[in-house]
């Protein structure tokens, strides 16, 4: 019996060497991790961040076009002409910050984010879409407005969602954040705006 406990000891002795140094060198690959990769861990953006603008940068540029489009036309109903002009007051400056993000982290601005993208899903207009909009007069310039920037304005707000569910960048959250919010009251209001029409 002394010569089982002296092995089960022996055993114990041994696993419990084991386990130190197994901290040691876990304690040891800790200290080296953090030492190598600063810039990994310091980055403020990741992966989904980029895609975030680069993908959001030529949406809101496709909804400053379809304000346009709409502000171009003379019989446009006065609260769509105001609604088309807030769009334009919002978008633009959100499009300078985002090009400004991405250039002070050292990324092309530029790329076609929605290149890889189901317009399906991401709320943009086709072609077929725009040149609809662009032919329309009257009262069904407003009509087609309101819808094709509801589902434009809903396709956004997706994709800021994927950005809050997967960003990083406190700043990017942060505009994503703003983008669901100003948006979804703009739906409601154009809903509404729908319906009397």
């Amino acid at each position: 019996m002394t010569k089982q406990r002296t092995g089960a000891l022996a055993s114990i002795v041994v696993a419990g060497a084991l386990v130190l140094a197994g901290c040691t060198t876990t304690t040891d690959m800790n200290g080296m991790d953090h030492g190598a990769s600063p810039a990994t861990s310091d980055a403020s953006f990741n992966a989904a961040d980029e895609a975030f603008l680069v993908g959001m940068i030529p949406h809101h540029e496709q909804a400053l076009e379809m304000a346009e489009l709409v502000l171009a036309k003379d019989d446009v109903d006065e609260r769509v002409v105001e609604l088309a002009q807030r769009i334009q007051a919002a978008q633009q400056p959100e499009i300078d910050l985002m090009t400004s993000w991405l250039e002070d982290w050292g990324l092309d601005p530029d790329l076609d984010g929605m290149g890889g993208m189901d317009h399906g899903s991401d709320g943009m207009m086709s072609d077929q879409d725009m040149a609809a909009l662009e032919a329309a007069s009257g009262p069904d310039a407003s009509t087609l407005f309101l819808s094709q920037m509801i589902q434009h304005h809903t396709g956004a707000i997706v994709m800021a969602q994927q950005e809050l569910d997967n960003g990083r960048d406190a700043q990017v959250l942060d505009l994503a954040q703003q983008i669901i919010d100003a948006q979804t009251a703009e739906i409601a209001e154009m809903e509404q705006l729908l319906t009397q029409l």
